[in-house]
């Protein structure tokens, strides 16, 4: 997996923290890095990564995908979350190691697939991560994680009653899911917005991320 779209810290210094943006299904690293020049003023220092999903879309031909949607069933989004963690993993690693950083230093941030990812990976890691903003999307699987000693980073859920790709309800059961195993959760619901992200999330989302950090420095 390689960065498919970047946004280097507003200070022009080394980067005292990052976020990782995860895009959506048949998106790209170049359409979720836009979101990173609405919170640089309040991350100055923030380094911000949107990579591409390391396989291409076979729906949308010049987007890409964590891995190939053919429904939503539990069992097939938990397989397909598990098959493409390994990849952002590593591309974490490597980031981390070269800005000599950690996890209490990065936020990751998703969108739809993208938020699907960002909560699988956060609660896997080896060590908590800063903040996780998860939008228009669904908590995959959490098998295992009940009786395990894991990762819990604060939560931010964000999502338009208006989604129909993927419904509120699944806002709703991530919530519920994430609280039973001990994660500090936040909810946002965006009344009459579609499968997308208003002002108002966008906000939270940044001043969500901007706290984690200012806590964890």
């Amino acid at each position: 997996m390689v960065n498919g779209a970047s946004l280097k810290p507003r200070t022009g210094t080394r980067p005292r923290n990052i976020v990782l943006l995860l895009h959506g299904y048949g998106s790209s690293g170049t359409d979720m890095i836009s979101l990173a020049p609405q919170w640089q003023d309040a991350l100055p220092d923030t380094l911000f990564l949107a990579p591409h999903a390391p396989q291409r879309c076979g729906m949308m031909g010049a987007g890409y995908q964590w891995w190939g949607l053919s429904g939503f069933a539990p069992s097939a989004l938990a397989a397909g979350a598990a098959s493409a963690a390994p990849a952002i993993d590593a591309f974490i690693d490597r980031k981390l190691a070269e800005y000599e950083l950690t996890e209490a230093d990065l936020a990751l941030v998703g969108f739809s697939q993208g938020t699907m990812m960002a909560l699988h990976i956060a609660l896997r890691r080896p060590s908590a991560v800063a903040a996780v903003v998860g939008y228009s999307g669904m908590l995959t699987a959490t098998a295992g994680l009940a009786h395990s000693d894991f990762a819990k980073p604060p939560v931010l859920l964000v999502h338009g009653t208006a989604d129909l790709v993927v419904p509120i309800a699944a806002l709703h059961m991530a919530e519920s899911e994430l609280k039973r195993l001990g994660v500090a959760v936040t909810t946002h619901v965006s009344y009459g917005v579609a499968h997308s992200v208003d002002p108002v999330g966008l906000r939270l989302g940044r001043d969500f991320v901007r706290d984690a950090f200012d806590r964890s420095s």
